[in-house]
């Protein structure tokens, strides 16, 4: 199979991800659109998969790439009808290129934070197998306040109403981390911009502290992450 891979920054890859899709075998091409990449042609591949990133999809005069790349979703999803997995940025994405619309949230989500699957969620083909809730890392300051006319949402906290959602028969979106690995706190920490935000969230000696914290989820996550990735080469 081919993926094509979004990637807005360059620590925020596919993670876990590539290891599954490594084992099984699949062909990756990542699309560095934050270093000038261009958007291949779209026919040749089997998924595309969004990643995060620190920008915010309004911000289009800053990262004019945005439009571009949110064009693509669009044909991806709407014309061509093909899967497509989007986390944190690429769950926003793909609400604001189908018809959502994204905004900031009063106050942003950072830190492991529970959520719960709703009744669509729990019957969902991509998060078959979950349990009602499910522990993740948040990193967000945005959200899906809006969504497309037919999306519905699949996961929610009381932080963040829209933590997952479904645009059609096979595009997801997940605001919560799933990619997570051991290097993710410390790629992420070494960006200036995401340490300080980390900081402001959590405070400096919490922020310190996020990588022993959250090595005790990374089982949890990893498992998570599989079931995730397995669910969707089952409904490719």
């Amino acid at each position: 199979m081919n993926i094509l891979v979004f990637q807005h920054l360059g620590v925020e890859h596919p993670g876990v991800f590539r290891d599954f899709w490594r084992e099984a075998g699949h062909s990756v091409h990542i699309a560095a659109l934050d270093e000038g990449a261009p958007i291949p042609d779209l026919a040749g591949f089997d998924l595309m998969a969004v990643m995060g990133g620190p920008m915010d999809v309004w911000q289009t005069a800053a990262f004019p790439w945005l439009l571009p790349e949110m064009a693509a979703i669009r044909t991806w999803v709407r014309d061509l009808g093909r899967p497509y997995l989007g986390i944190c940025l690429g769950h926003q994405l793909l609400a604001e290129a189908t018809g959502g619309k994204v905004g900031k949230m009063a106050v942003p989500e950072v830190g492991v934070a529970t959520t719960a699957l709703t009744a669509e969620g729990r019957s969902d083909r991509l998060l078959a197998g979950l349990p009602p809730q499910v522990r993740a890392f948040q990193w967000h300051g945005a959200e899906v306040q809006k969504l497309p006319e037919d999306a519905v949402v699949l996961a929610a906290n009381d932080a963040c109403p829209v933590q997952a959602l479904r645009v059609g028969r096979r595009a997801w979106g997940i605001q919560f981390h799933i990619e997570m690995t051991p290097d993710t706190v410390a790629e992420w920490s070494a960006v200036p911009e995401y340490a300080a935000s980390m900081e402001r969230a959590l405070g400096s000696e919490r922020a310190a502290g996020l990588g022993p914290e959250l090595a005790q989820h990374l089982p949890a996550f990893t498992a998570m992450a599989r079931q995730i990735n397995d669910n969707l080469m089952q409904a490719l």
